[in-house]
């Protein structure tokens, strides 16, 4: 059993996706310049090679958003336009990442994948020391969980081309706070252990 795992963090087409809501803006000219679809696809066929589970980490709420925190700057957006609504097309993984059904799936309602999440039990139950991860948005949910991580004793290792931010600034300022917290690497140096 590998003591690994990589964690794919909030990867969805209400996010990501061309046709999702943030496709035509910031986030998804970010995703498409650098290309956070294709190296994610990589570093994920990389990770099964080796023999490493695979994590989806999804954000969403209940059709009627009763666990979205109402005095969220964050989360404020969601209800007002619709989005982040589990069961819909916008809450599934980006297609083009072959999510499969044997892959973990945790859902969460806060920044933090660990959270109020089955996150914890899945790392445990599995003997898991280092966390591989990538996702959007680099200043959120991937500082969250190298910090939250590091701090759980965990081992981790960021994939930074799978990251981006709203802005080229806003990433490369995020990364440069998570030096001190993890090792980092790209989709084509990444060796999963």
């Amino acid at each position: 059993m590998t003591s690994s795992i990589y964690l794919v963090l909030d990867m969805m087409n209400d996010l990501v996706h061309a046709d999702g809501p943030n496709g035509k803006a910031a986030y998804g000219e970010q995703v498409r310049g650098r290309k956070v679809i294709e190296n994610t696809r990589r570093a994920i066929d990389k990770a099964r090679a080796a023999g490493v589970p695979v994590g989806f980490v999804r954000v969403g709420f209940s059709p009627d958003y009763r666990e979205c925190p109402p005095n969220s700057p964050i989360f404020s957006g969601a209800r007002k336009n619709g989005i982040f609504k589990l069961g819909t097309w916008g809450t599934e993984t980006h297609p083009d990442l072959g999510q499969k059904d044997t892959d973990f799936d945790i859902v969460k309602h806060r920044v933090s994948p660990f959270y109020a999440t089955s996150l914890e039990a899945i790392l445990r139950a599995n003997g898991v020391k280092r966390i591989y991860c990538s996702g959007i948005s680099t200043n959120a949910v991937v500082q969250a969980t190298v910090r939250e991580g590091h701090d759980r004793d965990y081992e981790i290792v960021v994939i930074e081309d799978g990251c981006c931010g709203m802005s080229a600034e806003e990433h490369d300022n995020a990364v440069g706070g998570l030096k001190r917290f993890c090792k980092l690497t790209t989709s084509n140096d990444v060796a999963f252990e």
